[in-house]
């Protein structure tokens, strides 16, 4: 196996002591004593967690991680003190916040999306610093994230519209809206922890919820620039931020039954373990993004140079640390050989190095023994008749590991069926297209696949099984999420609910009327509410 250091490889992969560019460096540790709850920022005395940044340095003793900050460790007391705030905030859907107009509520984001885009500059950099991602992508994971709230208040205002009228079905007149589910607990992931995150916080508050939002565990110190914003952007509670161990702060929160919704990305089991500890289940609204085993599939009449740019793309992008990531790719004998000399090329052309780096794709990763767990994996396959296919594949130092293309890999072994949530591509060779459609169907995860072929027929007697067992089939590109217009989810344990734009504002909200029968007297009383504004629920403006 290639885990032996490589000197050529790693030479001056990690900067020297005073060697990283000013323009990218932190001026001070981030040490973050703040926490928001009830509209206040907070001061907190009690422990703290120590931040590392996968980034090392060079010293005189050897490699270490670079210290960037800390932040709060508190306990479940705290987490229930910003229950106690949300559950304040909307007060049984009869606080501020969840009986303003939608009008109010789309002001008050687009306030806060400004106040947000006067710190890109510092959010980028922790972003950069906290989870090891290229600084090009902190930043367009930072536009992106702009971008969506815009699509997302543009989304708002359209849903709003379509309710802006009166229904009449027989002897009945109503009007039929959206109203808040109420106290949301918001968790993201560390891969994409502004960007993901955010696109469940957002359309919670934006459809009148009040929120309490943990950071992932990697990509915390980002979120400091924020609080000010939350703050000035929204009424007192509406917004809670709680920092430290899930078992400590979120256990208290979902055994209390008074948290009205989950939005959580991450892990099925953690999911799992969350969402057993509701003592009201049927009260509890899940919106999940979770595990997924992405396949790609390379038929006989694939393009190669397509099917390689693609699937380095769909398989290595962020070291391969995105669910949506191509995790195994099915390859049809005929060309796998040939496929597997011009990846393994593509992939040595990669270029590794800092974050800061122009041009770089492959980074330290942030997760503390994750090239060990990546080594557990090459071990596991290689140990049953598979070998690495690229030149340096799985070396490793300190927190870097070198792309690994695994072949032949069978059901056996763990990468087969195993999420690795990193830098190993398992290639699996098929002489009939039931392998891999067996795969799929047998699978845990049913998010995505990528489809590789030129013959339409072919294609098109895959596409009508895949889509019953998948949420998306990406036809000779790579599985992603964009554009955000477009429905996300998946099926099995992949994912409950659908995060897009417009239909995450459905998942935070239920609907709901008010009717009379349509004679004199409520006719008259609907259009003395309506006329003089009385109502921000029973109202027919338009918002343009």
């Amino acid at each position: 196996m290639n885990t032996v250091n490589n000197e050529n490889l790693f030479a001056n992969l990690y900067p020297k002591q005073g060697g990283i560019p000013v323009e990218f460096d932190l001026p001070e540790p981030v040490n973050q004593t703040e926490y928001l709850i009830d509209g206040e920022l907070r001061h907190w005395d009690g422990p703290m967690h120590e931040v590392t940044s996968p980034v090392c340095v060079e010293t005189g003793a050897g490699c270490k991680r670079v210290v960037i900050g800390c932040h709060p460790q508190l306990t479940g007391k705290e987490s229930l003190e910003a229950l106690a705030s949300a559950s304040k905030a909307y007060d049984h859907g009869g606080g501020e916040w969840p009986t303003r107009s939608v009008q109010q509520r789309i002001e008050a984001l687009a306030d806060f999306t400004y106040r947000m885009s006067q710190k890109k500059s510092e959010i980028v950099r922790l972003l950069m610093w906290e989870i090891g991602k290229s600084y090009q992508d902190s930043e367009k994971e930072f536009d992106r994230t702009i971008t969506y709230i815009e699509d997302t208040l543009e989304a708002m205002k359209d849903l709003d519209r379509v309710s802006s009228r009166f229904v009449i079905q027989g002897d009945i007149i109503g009007q039929i809206r959206r109203a808040p589910l109420g106290v949301v607990l918001s968790m993201g992931p560390f891969n994409y922890p502004l960007n993901e995150t955010f696109t469940t916080l957002i359309p919670a508050l934006l459809m009148g919820n009040a929120v309490i939002f943990k950071p992932p565990k990697f990509g915390v110190l980002l979120f400091r620039p924020l609080l000010e914003a939350f703050r000035e952007a929204f009424p007192p509670g509406v917004v809670n931020t709680i920092y430290g161990s899930g078992a400590e702060i979120v256990s208290p929160l979902m055994a209390s039954g008074q948290v009205d919704a989950l939005a959580f990305i991450g892990t099925s089991r953690v999911a799992d373990t969350i969402q057993q500890q509701h003592p009201k289940p049927h009260r509890l609204r899940s919106i999940l993004g979770l595990d997924a085993k992405n396949p790609a599939i390379l038929l006989p009449d694939a393009d190669l140079d397509l099917a390689v740019r693609e699937c380095l793309l769909g398989s290595l992008t962020f070291n391969g640390q995105r669910c949506t990531a191509l995790k195994i790719l099915f390859v049809h004998a005929s060309i796998c050989e040939a496929f597997l000399e011009r990846f393994s090329e593509a992939v040595s052309r990669l270029k590794i190095g800092m974050p800061w780096e122009p041009g770089v794709t492959l980074t330290p990763l942030p997760e503390v023994g994750k090239p060990k767990y990546l080594e557990g994996l090459l071990q596991d396959a290689l140990g049953q008749g598979a070998r690495i296919v690229n030149p340096n594949g799985g070396a490793t130092t300190e927190t870097f590991f070198f792309p690994a293309v695994v072949y032949p890999v069978k059901a056996s072994m763990r990468l087969y069926s195993e999420e690795q949530f990193g830098p190993i591509v398992p290639v699996v060779s098929f002489d009939d297209i039931e392998e891999p459609m067996r795969y799929i169907v047998e699978s845990n995860y049913g998010q995505q696949v990528s489809l590789f072929g030129k013959d339409p027929d072919a294609l098109a007697q895959l596409i009508d099984p895949l889509v019953n067992q998948v949420c998306r089939v990406n036809l000779n590109s790579q599985c992603q999420r964009s554009p955000d217009t477009f429905p996300f989810t998946g099926r099995k344990d992949s994912a409950e609910g659908t995060l897009s734009v417009s239909d995450t504002l459905r998942c935070f909200s239920i609907r709901t009327l008010v009717a009379a029968r349509a004679d004199p007297l409520n006719k008259a009383i609907i259009t003395d509410i309506t006329r003089k504004n009385k109502s921000n629920f029973l109202t027919t403006n338009f918002i343009l």
